[in-house]
């Protein structure tokens, strides 16, 4: 006996509402983004971004946002 494949799309939906209803949208959320690949060169636009900062400069600016409480970088 042989069962006929779902569409992958339709096997996707079913899964996330069975993930969602099961444990919740936010868990669910957070289970799925491990599976999420990033887009871009980090490379490239790192070295776009710090092109002219030296290490003692990001260094400093790192410290900065640590002691203003800045709230998108919360880590001490």
């Amino acid at each position: 006996m042989s069962v006929p494949a779902m569409p992958l799309e339709e096997v996707t939906q079913r899964a996330i509402h069975i993930l969602s209803r099961e444990m919740g949208v936010a868990d669910t959320m957070r289970f799925l983004k491990q599976f999420v690949t990033g887009a871009g060169n980090y490379t490239e636009e790192r070295e776009a971004l710090f092109a002219d900062l030296g290490l003692d400069e990001i260094l400093a600016e790192i410290r900065k946002s640590r002691s203003s409480g800045n709230p998108d970088n919360p880590a001490k």
